[in-house]
This record gives C-alpha cells, sequence and structure tokens, in this order.
C-alpha cells in the first residue's frame, strides 16, 4: 500500500500545482486581463489542460486510486480515505469521457463566459446560442458516460454539486416552497411599498461604494492577508487555500445596495475558505464540501446577518456619513425597510430573500428540461419568460433580464442553480442551531461578528470537504436536514 500511497501524494503535488496555475489565470481573465489578451490567453490555458490532464490520467497514478479504494478500509486516515473515495469518483471523467471531448469543452467553457458577457451586453441571445448549444450538448454526453446504477440522467450532474441530492430531493424540497412558501410570497408581494426618492432614484458614486465596501470587510473579519476585494461583471468568489481566497463585487452607481450584499455575499463564501483547517491546503479537501453548504454561509451572512436590523442599527451612521447628501433624513427604519423590501423581480442576484427561492426554481426545471431534451436551446428564451411569469410573477421585456442574465450556463455549471435555494434553507438550520449557543444580535449590536466567524468555524468551516453536507447538517444542528425551518424564518420574518 505504501507504494500507492507515494504515487498518490507525488501525483497530488503536480496536480495542486497545475491548478494553481489554471486558477490564477481564470482569476486574472475575470478581473484585469486586458481584453485582447483573452484569445491568447486561452490558447496558454489549453496547453496547460492538456498537460493537466496528462497527468490525471497517468495510468500508475489511475491505479494507485483503484488499489487504494480496492483496500480502503486498510487505510487509517479518516481524511485520507474521503480524498480517495472522492479521487475514486472523479475518475470516472478520465476513464469514461473521451480525451478529445475533455479536453475541447475545457476550451469551449474558457470561451464561453466572454461570448455570454458580449451577448449579455448586446442583448443578442443568438450570439451566445451556438455555444450554448455545444455546452448542452457535451453535458448531456456527459450524463450518458457517467450514469450508474443508482445515478440517472440530471441526477449525474446535480450529486456534482451536492452529493446526496438528486431530483427526487429537490423535487420534495421545491415542492415545500411550492406549497408552504408561495402562497405567502404572492401575498406580501402584492403590497406596493413607497419609499424616498433618494433611495430608489438616488445616485451613489462609485468611489463611496468602494470606500464602504472596505470598511464591511473589516467589519466582517475577510483577512486582507490571505484575500483581495476586485470589480467584476458579475461577482464571485475564488479559491486556493486557507491563505488565498479573493473575492470582486460590481458597483452601480444607481443601486447602492447591490455592491453592498454582493461583497457581504461573496465574503460569506470566502470566510468559510479561509477558515477551513489549513491542514487541507496541500489535499484535495480544501473548500466547501458542497455547492449548498458553500451558500448556507454567504446567504447567512448577506441576509440573516447582514440585513438585520441589529447590523444597519451600528453600521448606519457609517453609511451616511460617506452618503451624507444622499442619505439626508433617511431613518435607519426607513433604510432597513427599503433594504428588506419583497417584490417581483426579474434579475436573481437582485431579488430580495423572499423570491429568491422562485428564481432558482425556474432554473432547476430549465435544467431538466435540457438535460432530459425536452427543451431545445432555441425556445430557451420563451420558456424562460414563461415560467418566470408563472412562478416570480413577472416576465421579462429582453433576453438581458431574462435567459441572459446568468454567467454560470457559460462555464457548464448544469446541476448548480439548485443548490443556491437549498443553501438559503441550510442557512436558517444552522443559524437557529447557532442562536442556541451564542446570542446572535447580541454579538452583532456589540460589533463581535468575530464571535459568529468562531462558532461557524468550530461546526462547519474547519472541515473543508471531508464531511459531507448531511454529516456537516447532522454536526452543526444535531438533526437532518428540515426545510421547515426556511420557510417559517422567511414568514416569520416578512410578517412584520
Amino acid at each position: 500500500m505504501d507504494k500507492y500511497i507515494k504515487i498518490y501524494e507525488e501525483t497530488r503535488k503536480k496536480l495542486k500545482a497545475y491548478g494553481y496555475m489554471m486558477w490564477l489565470m481564470s482569476w486574472d481573465r475575470e478581473t484585469e486581463a486586458p481584453k485582447a489578451s483573452l484569445a491568447y490567453s486561452a490558447k496558454q490555458f489549453s496547453v496547460i489542460q492538456e498537460e493537466l490532464y496528462k497527468i490525471e490520467s497517468d495510468p500508475e497514478y489511475m491505479e494507485s486510486i483503484e488499489k487504494l479504494y480496492e483496500n480502503i478500509d486498510q487505510l487509517e486516515n479518516h481524511d485520507f480515505k474521503v480524498e480517495i473515495k472522492q479521487a475514486f469518483k472523479d475518475l470516472r471523467m478520465i476513464k469514461k469521457v473521451p480525451k478529445e471531448e475533455y479536453l475541447a469543452y475545457g476550451l469551449l467553457t474558457q470561451e464561453g463566459p466572454h461570448i455570454w458577457a458580449e451577448a449579455k451586453e448586446k442583448n443578442d441571445f443568438e450570439m451566445f446560442r451556438p455555444t450554448l448549444e455545444k455546452i448542452v450538448d457535451f453535458n448531456k454526453k456527459l450524463v450518458k458516460y457517467l450514469e450508474t446504477d443508482e445515478l440517472k440522467g440530471y441526477d449525474v450532474l446535480l450529486d456534482m454539486y451536492e452529493e446526496g441530492f438528486g431530483v427526487k430531493e429537490y423535487d420534495l424540497f421545491f415542492n415545500t416552497v411550492k406549497e408552504d412558501l408561495a402562497p405567502f410570497v404572492l401575498e406580501v408581494t402584492k403590497i406596493k411599498h413607497r419609499f424616498s426618492r433618494k433611495l430608489t432614484k438616488g445616485l451613489f458614486p462609485k468611489d463611496g461604494q468602494i470606500k464602504f465596501a472596505k470598511y464591511l470587510i473589516d467589519v466582517f473579519n475577510y483577512d486582507k492577508n490571505k484575500g483581495v476585494l476586485k470589480e467584476s461583471a458579475h461577482p464571485f468568489t475564488s479559491g486556493v487555500s486557507s491563505v488565498d481566497t479573493r473575492i470582486t463585487t460590481k458597483y452601480h452607481e444607481d443601486n447602492l445596495a447591490s455592491s453592498i450584499f454582493s461583497t457581504i455575499h461573496e465574503m460569506g463564501h470566502a470566510i468559510y475558505e479561509l477558515q477551513n483547517d489549513e491542514k487541507y491546503d496541500d489535499t484535495m479537501l480544501h473548500g466547501g464540501t458542497s455547492l449548498g453548504i458553500h451558500e448556507s454561509e454567504s446567504r447567512m451572512y448577506e441576509n440573516m446577518i447582514g440585513r438585520s436590523y441589529a447590523f444597519w442599527k451600528i453600521h448606519y451612521p457609517k453609511l451616511v456619513e460617506i452618503f451624507p447628501k444622499q442619505l439626508n433624513h433617511i431613518t435607519l427604519e426607513e433604510f432597513y425597510r427599503f433594504i428588506n423590501r419583497s417584490e417581483r423581480s426579474l434579475i436573481r442576484i437582485e431579488a430580495d430573500e423572499l423570491t429568491y427561492a422562485l428564481h432558482v426554481l425556474v432554473r432547476y426545471e430549465l435544467e431538466k428540461q435540457l438535460i432530459s431534451g425536452k427543451l431545445k436551446v432555441r425556445d430557451l428564451p420563451k420558456r424562460w419568460n414563461g415560467m418566470m411569469s408563472k412562478y416570480v410573477g413577472k416576465r421579462p421585456a429582453t433576453d438581458k433580464e431574462g435567459v441572459l442574465q446568468d454567467i454560470h450556463w457559460s462555464f457548464g455549471s448544469f446541476g448548480y442553480f439548485p443548490t443556491y435555494a437549498l443553501g438559503s434553507a441550510y442557512a436558517a438550520q444552522i443559524y437557529d442551531a447557532m442562536n442556541k449557543e451564542i446570542n446572535i444580535e447580541e454579538a452583532i449590536l456589540n460589533n463581535q461578528i468575530s464571535l459568529i466567524n468562531e462558532w461557524l468555524k468550530e461546526h462547519v468551516h474547519r472541515f473543508g470537504k471531508s464531511k459531507t453536507p448531511k454529516e456537516i447538517l447532522m454536526f452543526a444542528t444535531k438533526q437532518e436536514f428540515d426545510p421547515s425551518y426556511y420557510v417559517n424564518y422567511l414568514k416569520r420574518k416578512f410578517s412584520e
């Protein structure tokens, strides 16, 4: 066994190094690379990717994983066992997906986001359609390549992001949302709230928003020695270790709340990865255990902490200090109601906390239909608009505010969207458990978000990928997943 352990560990070093290079290139492409350089960097990326593929598909390395998996009970280290199980699962990509298709898809999904960005800017779905068709076709083939007795169809893709959750589980979850939450949402969003034009029509200069974003970094104890904040077309978090996890945001001068809550949201993701146990940095267990658990942290920081009255009681004066003219005569109470207003909207990332899950529901239903072949990409805009009207209660007037609004499909992330709603439900359950041990509102009022960070590190963050989502939830809350915490939390908050 020692021979195979040595081969695996030596190969892992190379994989981590190549992965780090590709990560840096991707970060650069999305933040600071000049537009004219993108085609050139894509060529270099494809060379590195091919070299990485050679390492991953090396027969000796593959044999070491298979032998270690066959004798996994002989391995004494729990974390190493988890890593080998995941490595064996990942071998499917190498063993079952033709090399040429795998590499071509890698290049396609490097170019996809930039084609999408231009199509969105020009409000031209047809510009993006050929690329999206290729991406969907590959994912449909990928499902066939990777199907097992346990995983069929769309479940193959869902399992990549949330182990243990397939169509059966998601259907039950989203049915709870439809039956228990949707009627409440429709009732609440009938009410039209009026706010000062300073909030709804005011302009908030970018330099002031940047200043407040930097202030938030200190409030949430996002370690500036281990992370940075940049700007990108779509806010995201990109992490590679417990000493390097970076975030971006987007500033809209006519929408102050956008950058505030995008920044807090991404810090939630980043703090999770920065609080992984450092012992996982040189293994394949660094990062979030799943997209759902990852999203639980970002949504908790953004909504349950960042939109709380206690939070703004402490930090609203700083915002007024930065924007004295724009926020003159705007009370804390009005600002709090404004950032927690609920209305039927078109843009998912701008959707309020109450209606958000319905946006995700639309994408979940569409993905199921695309992967099953019941929906063609060319018909996607029309179907999108119909579902938005049905579930969210509002129909997009353009593709820019409809089917082109999200970046995720452009880099092949099918099976990803459902985790967004699941994450919000996880967050409510974890928050309830945490609040039984520490007084969260008191911690926020005392500007001690570090206490929240520490609890989450102990109960969620430190484990990285060494525990499954279900194991994390059981460890943190002492219960299996229960979506009623989510529904009850939203009903309680928005009944006010």
